[in-house]
């Protein structure tokens, strides 16, 4: 587990934050911009020092302001990449990667030679840093943290400097850490397709304190994460195991809560967890099993809750067996279907419509 419970004061901003989550997997730091996020992991790192509380991680205290425990930066073994790489300019790649190689201390977990193979840097090594693209140089920072040897890696919005096209260039990389070294990572960001993507836990954020916290599945659902993203991305997000394909219509069928989805794509191997963001704008309601539709994707469930969501539209919650979705619905129709928790329904979801990622099953623990 990591454990937080720090309050900080900076001039007029205070911040006072409190959760725990598992330390396995990605844990993202989530709001908008000035809400705290990066004094967290700054406080996390010991490069600045809390007012007051107590920072463990995995059972190991690094900080405990009543019993006048602070462990030193250096001596916490934590990596950090910032938004800017900060790199040794004067320095090649491979001099800035062996730099942080001698430094390291505790057992090492991760070889130059693995870090080089799964950031792809091998025709890097010998350039001057400065030469390299955005993308690049946060490829060697991100090195350069493992390198460290860190039980946990912070990343500090370690995109936000880079355009659309150097972002999707670098995430790729991300993912490959987070599945094949299965290193815990804080994830400071305010582009939810980032959290999306990489996730497996997420701490939401408001003016210096924790406003939700839990697994990305839950808080798909809470309102509060509605209010940051916006009504066009609202949508619960589950996790699913790919069946194999269904060679008539050329789709994938992914297993999800009760029953099967049909996505676009080839098929991963059966067995590969997938994780899916069904927007809530896109799945319709019935409260008689669909016939003779072109919507390939139906969905039996149970309506648990009504929640209004603006002054024309419902959100309709609905258990499908084992997960949880949402459907944005007209006041209208919660009327004349008449709605309620407890009522049978099914989900209808048009296959273009989903939006999907896949990842190994260990990110998902």
């Amino acid at each position: 587990m990591l454990e937080v419970a720090v309050s900080k004061r900076l001039g007029s901003f205070a911040l006072d934050v409190r959760f725990a989550l598992p330390s396995a997997g990605v844990v993202a730091l989530f709001g908008p911009s000035g809400c705290g996020k990066s004094t967290v992991i700054n406080l996390i790192a010991g490069l600045l020092g809390a007012d007051a509380g107590r920072i463990v991680l995995d059972g190991s205290v690094l900080l405990d302001s009543q019993a006048a425990i602070a462990v030193a930066a250096e001596r916490r073994r934590i990596g950090y990449v910032f938004q800017d790489s900060r790199l040794f300019p004067h320095l090649s790649v491979a001099a800035n990667l062996h730099y942080a190689l001698a430094r390291a201390v505790g057992p090492h977990f991760v070889s130059l030679e693995e870090v080089v193979r799964l950031l792809d840097l091998e025709a890097l090594m010998p350039r001057r840093t400065r030469q390299l693209s955005g993308g690049e140089r946060q490829r060697v920072a991100i090195g350069r943290a493992l390198l460290s040897q860190p039980r946990l890696l912070l990343l500090d919005e370690p995109l936000a400097s880079l355009d659309r096209q150097r972002r999707e260039e670098v995430l790729p990389y991300l993912e490959s850490l987070r599945d094949r070294l299965a290193i815990p990572m804080v994830y400071v960001s305010h582009r939810f397709e980032e959290i999306l993507r990489l996730a497996t836990h997420i701490v939401l954020m408001s003016a210096g304190s924790v406003t939700a916290q839990g697994s990305m599945a839950q808080i798909s659902l809470d309102r509060r994460l509605r209010a940051l993203i916006g009504p066009d991305a609202v949508g619960a997000i589950i996790d699913g195991q790919i069946v194999g394909p269904e060679t008539a219509s050329g789709l994938t069928r992914v297993r999800v809560g009760g029953g099967e989805l049909k996505i676009p794509g080839a098929a991963p191997p059966p067995g590969t967890a997938l994780r899916l963001q069904l927007l809530a704008r896109d799945v319709i309601v019935s409260t008689q099993p669909p016939r003779d539709l072109s919507v390939r994707n139906s969905l039996a469930g149970r309506v648990t809750s009504v929640c209004d969501e603006d002054a024309n539209s419902d959100l309709i919650m609905i258990d499908i067996g084992g997960a949880e979705i949402m459907a944005q619905v007209t006041k209208a129709a919660t009327r004349e279907l008449a709605l309620r928790a407890g009522l049978p329904v099914w989900a209808l979801i048009k296959s273009v419509s989903l939006r999907s990622r896949v990842f190994p099953r260990p990110a998902l623990t």
